[in-house]
């Protein structure tokens, strides 16, 4: 047993310092020590004997002296609920190359607004506006759920900004209406023109677009239903199923009449495609409104590689993309671009947004209006005009003008 400073015993596993402090410590079930340092004998023993409880019935462990390093694996393994996969691996990849190295070997209570700020101040140089703010916001959320937890008392990012600017919305490309007559014309012999023309006609984004089965296709009410969503992890050289980006995102699009023939002339060679051994497989996932597992058989995708037999990865999509550009003297664009501009579109021939929202699945009507909505040369023009004819002093001015130059014919004659 430890004991303090007058020679009394603290109980098994305590002991104080000589700066007065008292050191608590035990082994965990896995072999690692846990270990703290309080002001005072009580709080020793009353941290002591949480974290042995917490061991024994399998509960995360916390301590006043936890590493930055223990906050994240901890903040990541057991707060970080319900966010997707890449949100959850963007957070980890910003700790790993920004924020680690700088704060990592830290204690969490030592953290200052001075480190936050030269975390961000090391990535002005090398990295774009946009990663940044991905490392703003892991850090804040990181400390934010610290703070809530009693786990620091005050937010080290507090008064800490970055300076670099993110893209603006307006850099984001999107098509005219005379750029997506002209890429729809130099796609339309491509072996992926139904997956582009399907994107102008519904907003999906690429992943749902690669994950959509026959069975969210309801025929008689003409619907198209995302629920689901696949992508292809190149790091682990497998395919992925997981839910929609966001509760919001789960929802039921009605179908213009194109995009429902552009369903049909897929359905009517889905038994005449290649099918690889792949398509062979059920892969699981967990429903974010549920957390249900799921059921994800891949031989119920709509869309397949011509050749392969197997769906066409994500970074495959703007590969094709960028050849057709080139080919055709267009400036490239992505994949997300052609979302963009179903959105564009939408509001130019007079949709509702909030009505957009829903359709894009957009938990804010801001996302929508600010990011996705583009304003064009054209749609401006149209704007004055329509603000012209809708303004009653036009019409009484015209009025007036006809009628002077009725008096001056009069008194001509």
């Amino acid at each position: 047993m430890g004991k303090n400073l007058k020679g009394k015993e603290c109980g098994k596993g305590i002991c104080q310092r000589k700066d007065g402090q008292y050191y608590a410590r035990f082994v965990d079930r896995s072999g690692k020590r846990r270990d703290g340092y309080f002001a005072t004998l009580p709080d020793a023993r009353n941290w002591l004997e949480d974290a042995r409880y917490q061991d024994k019935h399998g509960k995360p462990i916390t301590s006043p002296d936890m590493t930055v390093d223990e906050w994240f694996e901890f903040w990541q393994a057991e707060l970080l609920q319900g966010l997707s996969p890449n949100t959850k691996r963007n957070y980890r990849d910003r700790y790993v190359h920004n924020i680690k190295p700088v704060m990592g070997d830290m204690r969490l209570v030592d953290v200052k607004p001075m480190h936050c700020k030269i975390v961000l101040n090391r990535m002005e140089k090398k990295y774009a506006g946009s990663t940044i703010r991905q490392a703003y916001i892991a850090m804040g959320t990181m400390f934010k759920a610290a703070k809530m937890n009693h786990m620091i008392d005050a937010h080290p990012m507090d008064g800490v900004r970055y300076t670099k600017p993110v893209r603006a919305a307006d850099d984001i490309h999107f098509l005219t209406i005379e750029e997506q007559e002209r890429f729809l014309n130099a796609a339309r012999s491509t072996h992926n023109f139904y997956q582009y023309a399907l994107i102008l006609e519904t907003g999906l984004r690429t992943g749902e677009m690669i994950g959509l089965t026959w069975d969210a296709i309801d025929w008689k009410k003409r619907t198209l239903t995302v629920n689901k969503t696949l992508e292809y992890r190149h790091k682990q050289g497998h395919w992925r199923a997981g839910p929609p980006k966001t509760v919001s995102s789960y929802r039921t699009i009605p179908l213009t009449e194109r995009a429902y023939d552009i369903l049909k002339a897929v359905h009517a060679t889905r038994n005449f495609r290649k099918q690889a051994p792949l398509l062979s497989e059920t892969l699981t996932y967990i429903d974010r409104r549920t957390g249900k597992e799921m059921k994800f058989f891949l031989g119920d995708l709509v869309f397949i590689n011509f050749r392969t037999g197997e769906p066409s990865k994500n970074s495959s999509y703007d590969t094709h993309l960028y050849k057709i550009c080139d080919e055709n003297g267009i400036e490239r664009f992505c994949m997300h671009a052609l979302r963009h501009t179903y959105a564009t579109r939408a509001i130019e021939r007079g949709m509702p947004p909030k009505t957009l929202q829903k359709l894009l699945g957009h938990a804010s009507i801001k996302t929508t209006m600010d990011r996705y909505v583009h304003v064009t040369e054209e749609s401006l023009v149209a704007g004055v005009r329509q603000f012209e004819q809708g303004d009653p002093a036009n019409t009484q001015l015209e009025q007036t003008s006809a009628g002077d130059n009725t008096k001056k014919s009069d008194s001509a004659a």
